[in-house]
């Protein structure tokens, strides 16, 4: 047999001398060299070759030799940009022409970028005329469809309904392109989108709003995502409306292009619709989007004989094709025009340099149409079934395995996983793949599976192996997210580090070369990640993973980004938390995900759902019997209350947790709690309480040694006795506190208070010891310090901070 497909996926069988498919001079004991590492096509062809290439063969197996994540395999590095580390990679082909790929495409959803005739090379480009292979993806022509882009701008010049009515058009325009997935839909919008975008100065914004499985993605996310591009931060948190009506706002006075792929219903492009006629929305679905006024879809089918001849002709070779056209136009009516059934036929006689197009018709004519599958997408059936069953064991194994990866997308380091073979040899794989039209490249060293291919790679899945067997690849490839997450994590900690030490011993493959790759690393595939984890936790089989990756993915968020950047991200994996532990009953994580999600209400205003989630979180910690939960909880509502106003109620709940912390001797938690009720006391009018608060919370802070903190307690407890009308006392309160300070070497916080000490001062009449005072304090913090203004109780820069947001750690957790 001397089909060179039979090398997909057989690690054991060299790639050098295979029929001609080596390098010469390549050795046949050791991987390929990945040679391509500056395009985004497959190596070209030995030199001398007059013939069709053949799919290239993977690599042998065996140990990983990948340079870490961001390598692609072998000993190839990744693409750069900009100069930058290994890791990064090049802006996005297919009409993005330079720009930076938006999170919105990213985080929704890979684009279904089959092209309208296919992916191909033009004639005159590459290798010359008669090569063939799988196209180069940044020079991919686009074939055919003249009379649906002349139709589309007509559209565009026609005149709407509110125009012909004399009233100014409310909102965007939209344009829709409608036809089954595989049709070239995606790639003709795409055209489109390239032609008119130098008429938008505000760039094109796209978002994908159908997951490879079907389901529709959440409009807030997509809206959140637009908004990242537009680079406006949206609140952690807020539902669907208000994130659409900020996305709404932030289009109000742009002019932008906005391309919505594979839209579910017109409900999502509706709530997606700029307020603002200066702006055009490109639309694609699979139907009509009932509902939205002035819509007139743009049906795309099959494309015309010649197009698809001339996509057959980019894999095929022009000799095949010219040897016997009338063989290439049948093969184009068995595909019916559809382009990702013409793609299918091109990888497979690319694969097969020996066999005419005419073998191939009459092979694709042999295969048995499935009666139960709709008329419409039998042609694309047969072609992948004709292409798939030529696959060898091991690579239909792993291409089955790729309908499991998150968002269609994939890198050399998930399909390992998935597959459970070396880095070097999943990176042949998948380019073997991309020969074929099974997946296409993508940006930073990613793959994507096309969405028509999903359900034929799905069927395949559920009918060739055992639930066990799927149950353990999709395990095998959350365990390697996780220890890809805990190196991006690790590279962050200082050198002698426990986490640092351990990060030595990972293989090379899981290891990152530095800070910033690992940063890089973590924004290209943070939408997969996110994705990862609501898979995982979908599943339901595989829980404790799925807390595992959550929290890994938590920690190497806040590190890389901060917590308050990555705010809305955290917010929804805190959601996957709560969602697993009130699924097993594990109250401990419960109230751990509750405190998160309040403390993030609380941070974007919504104080009252915040108080809900502490309270609930309370129980929870009770439930678990988890002391630091229920006192951080009762904290927290205290807070909450504080925030609202509620002064009597507030006090109470600072009291419970003070009592806690009493009883369990935490001196340090004491001292704070001390401060708070001191500062709700002065709100509420009540000095004594409040001066006696003050005092405890500055003899706490004395105990520990924290002479700063005994400082502003000390300060606050002077600002109570000005409030009940005792200056005198007030005076001699305030100087104690500035020789502590003193005291403490902080001279920030001893400028603070000599400026709280003139003021009072000021107050006293006596202005030439005020101004003394301010003179200190300048040379102290230099010219243009500190106002002197100081805010209320509890507020003022001599407060102490509110604790901070601590994690409550299970054993799940642990590495």
């Amino acid at each position: 047999m001397t089909d060179q497909a039979v090398n997909i996926g057989d690690p054991e069988r060299p790639t050098a001398g295979a029929g001609g498919t080596g390098r010469p001079g390549t050795d046949a004991s050791r991987p390929a060299r990945d040679d391509h590492r500056d395009t985004d096509a497959p190596p070209a062809p030995p030199a001398g070759a007059d013939r069709p290439r053949p799919a290239p063969a993977p690599a042998a197996g065996g140990p990983d030799t990948a340079g870490g994540p961001g390598r692609t395999g072998g000993d190839a590095p990744a693409p750069r940009r900009g100069g930058g580390p290994a890791g990064a990679g090049r802006p996005a082909p297919d009409g993005t022409r330079g720009e930076r790929p938006g999170r919105a495409a990213r985080d929704a959803g890979a684009h279904d970028r089959q092209g309208a005739g296919g992916p191909g090379r033009g004639r005159g480009q590459g290798d010359g005329g008669g090569r063939a292979g799988a196209p180069e993806d940044r020079e991919r022509p686009f074939f055919g469809r003249t009379r649906e882009i002349k139709a589309l701008r007509v559209d565009i010049s026609r005149a709407g309904l509110d125009t012909l009515a004399g009233r100014k058009a409310p909102r965007a325009r939209v344009l829709l392109i409608a036809g089954r997935p595989g049709s070239g839909r995606t790639a003709l919008a795409e055209e489109l989108v390239r032609d008119l975008e130098r008429g938008y100065r505000d760039g094109v914004l796209r978002a994908r709003l159908t997951e490879p499985g079907g389901e529709a993605v959440p409009v807030e996310r997509v809206a959140r995502a637009l908004l990242d591009d537009l680079g406006v931060a949206a609140p952690a948190g807020a539902d669907e409306d208000d994130v659409s009506e900020l996305l709404r706002a932030a289009l109000l006075d742009r002019r932008a292009l906005l391309l919505l792929d594979d839209a579910a219903d017109a409900g999502q492009v509706d709530a997606l619709l700029p307020e603002n006629p200066d702006c055009l929305v490109v639309a694609v679905a699979h139907g009509p989007l009932t509902g939205i006024p002035d819509v007139r879809p743009c049906t795309v089918g099959g494309l015309d004989v010649k197009a698809a001849v001339e996509l057959l002709d980019t894999y095929a070779g022009s000799v095949r094709i010219t040897v016997d056209p009338q063989a290439a136009e049948t093969l184009a009516e068995l595909c019916a025009g559809q382009p990702a059934a013409l793609v299918l036929a091109g990888g497979w006689l690319a694969a097969h340099p020996t066999a005419s197009v005419a073998d191939l018709a009459k092979r694709l004519r042999a295969v048995p149409d499935d009666d139960g599958r709709p008329a419409a997408l039998r042609p694309l059936a047969r072609a992948f079934r004709l292409a798939y069953e030529t696959l060898p064991a091991p690579g239909a194994r792993a291409l089955r395995l790729l309908s499991l990866a998150p968002l269609g997308t994939v890198d050399p380091q998930t399909l390992s996983g998935l597959a459970g073979c070396s880095v070097s040899t999943a990176a042949s794989l998948l380019d073997g793949f991309v020969a074929l039209g099974f997946v296409r490249k993508a940006p930073h060293g990613q793959y994507e599976v096309p969405g028509c291919l999903m359900p034929f790679l799905r069927e395949r899945l559920a009918a060739e192996d055992r639930p066990a067997e799927t149950q353990l690849a999709r395990a095998r490839m959350l365990e390697r997210t996780v220890r890809l997450l805990q190196s991006c994590k690790a590279v962050t900690e200082s050198e002698g580090a426990p986490a640092r030490r351990r990060l030595a011993g990972l293989p090379r493959a899981l290891r990152f070369s530095s800070r910033r790759a690992a940063a890089e690393w973590l924004e290209q595939r943070q939408p997969a990640l996110l994705a990862c984890a609501r898979l995982a936790v979908a599943d339901g089989e595989l829980d404790t993973l799925a807390r595992r990756l959550i929290a890994a993915l938590v920690r190497a968020l806040a590190a890389h980004r901060g917590t308050e950047a990555a705010a809305p991200e955290l917010y929804g994996l805190h959601q996957l938390v709560l969602g697993v532990a009130e699924r097993r009953g594990l109250h401990r994580e419960r109230a751990a995900a509750l405190l998160n999600l309040a403390d993030l209400d609380a941070g974007t205003g919504r104080t009252r759902d915040a108080l809900a989630r502490y309270r609930a979180a309370l129980d929870a910690g009770r439930l678990a019997n988890d002391p630091y939960a229920t006192g951080r909880a009762m904290e927290s509502v205290g807070g909450a209350y504080q925030e609202l106003g509620d002064w009597q109620r507030a006090a109470d709940w600072y009291g419970r947790a003070l009592a806690q912390r009493l009883a369990r001797d935490e001196r340090a938690d004491q001292a704070r709690l001390y401060g708070r009720l001191g500062a709700v006391h002065t709100y509420a009018g009540r000095y004594g309480e409040a001066l006696r608060n003050w005092r405890a919370a500055a003899a706490g802070y004395r105990r520990l040694a924290d002479l700063p903190g005994h400082a502003r307690a000390l300060s606050e407890a002077a600002r109570v006795q000005e409030y009940a009308g005792r200056p005198e006392d007030s005076l001699r309160t305030c100087e104690e506190a500035v020789e502590w300070a003193r005291r403490a070497g902080d001279a920030r916080l001893h400028a603070a208070l000599r400026l709280r000490l003139a003021d009072t001062l000021d107050r006293l009449g006596d202005p030439a010891a005020a101004r003394m005072h301010r003179a200190a304090a300048e040379g102290l913090l230099g010219s243009g310090g500190l106002t002197g203004q100081p805010g209320p109780a509890g507020q003022g820069p001599f407060d102490h901070p509110a604790p901070s947001a601590y994690e409550i750690r299970s054993g799940s957790q642990k590495n």
